[in-house]
């Protein structure tokens, strides 16, 4: 029988209620769910989960070695382990811009303590940063964040220069994104499931935390516009990075939704902070695309979600390397992926 785990850390309402959810809808046949157990990890040597749901690895290295062999070896990991090593928020804004959404003026800015068993000398190639030039371009107020981060760790509003410098003494090694403030209407936070299933929450993150959910949405033929732009570039936003359990959050300014975060490969999902209808809808897609995912594996092969941006890169790197005779066709077979990619979003 095959399994289908999920690794967790502290939280308890989301796991707990996932587990019992798949082996509801599955009644003990051919599947089920339960926590991960983890003992002695070999490696080349397969796990007995067809499906492991990660809510903990970005803090825990040796979980993200576990996952990682358990892919090569044929677990559905979700999140992809190996994209999400790779990922961070000034790429995701990068690619953001190249898929068509609005995101705030960012710029990154090396740490401010030389990283360690470096010299001043490993910097040969970096000019002083035009501060003047960034502080035009970006404005004030502003935020400055970890390019990298998460949990709103070492997170920073400024005001001015002044304010700026002294907090960017304070983030040490961290190299951190300055990124314009968004005076913003609304405010969503967006489920992402699959690459299919979106739920589309109205947020205040002005409020106290257990009041963040108390908003409504937009009423008329403009609230609906919004709300299906906001679909859309939720759909984009992931399948072009490929993630199949996320979050993307959207300030509203002047009527265009402005994609603010959307790096959440493991985002909250307890009953207490996203409320018990948010919730429901969580636990319900979550088990019905782990058990989508389960009828799908294939044993001894790579059961993992690449996004479009890894797969079209892969086939235009192919462009390059094959025989002159072959490139038109390759070319096609590029370019009919972005439509189908396009048509899909």
């Amino acid at each position: 029988m095959k399994k289908i785990g999920i690794l967790h850390g502290m939280e308890s309402t989301f796991p707990q209620a996932f587990v019992e959810r798949v082996n509801e809808k599955t009644g003990g046949k051919n599947f089920v769910a339960e926590p991960v157990s983890i003992g002695q990890v070999v490696q080349g040597e397969a796990t007995d989960y067809a499906v492991i749901i990660d809510r903990i690895s970005q803090d825990v290295p040796f979980y993200r070695a576990y996952l990682k062999n358990a892919a090569l070896m044929g677990t559905a990991v979700i999140n992809n382990p190996f994209w999400w090593s790779a990922d961070e928020k000034f790429f995701n804004n990068c690619l953001a811009t190249q898929v068509g959404v609005p995101v705030p003026k960012t710029v990154i800015l090396p740490s401010h303590e030389r990283p360690t068993d470096t010299q001043e000398s490993s910097f040969r190639n970096l000019q002083m940063m035009p501060w003047d030039e960034i502080f035009n371009y970006i404005g004030f107020p502003a935020f400055m964040k970890p390019h990298a981060g998460g949990g709103w760790k070492s997170v920073y509003k400024v005001d001015n220069p002044e304010q700026l410098f002294k907090s960017y003494s304070e983030t040490g090694q961290l190299v951190m994104l300055l990124q314009e403030a968004i005076d913003f209407t609304e405010y969503y936070r967006c489920y992402c499931i699959g690459g299919k299933h979106v739920r589309i929450m109205p947020y205040e993150p002005r409020n106290p935390h257990h009041l963040r959910y108390a908003a409504e949405f937009p009423q008329g033929p403009e609230g609906k516009k919004l709300l299906k732009t906001i679909g859309d570039y939720v759909l984009r936003l992931n399948k072009a990075l490929g993630y199949d359990f996320n979050t993307v959050e959207f300030a509203v300014r002047d009527g265009i939704p402005i994609a603010i975060d959307f790096c959440n490969p493991a985002p909250d999902a307890d009953v207490y902070s996203v409320g018990q209808e948010n919730f429901e809808w969580v636990v319900e897609h979550a088990a019905d695309y782990a058990i989508e995912r389960a009828e799908k594996n294939k044993e001894g092969k790579m059961n993992l979600t690449w996004g479009s941006f890894v797969r079209t890169g892969a086939m235009n790197l192919s462009i390059n390397t094959m025989a002159k005779g072959d490139v038109e066709k390759v070319a096609k077979a590029v370019k009919d992926e972005i439509k189908k990619e396009e048509k899909k979003a």
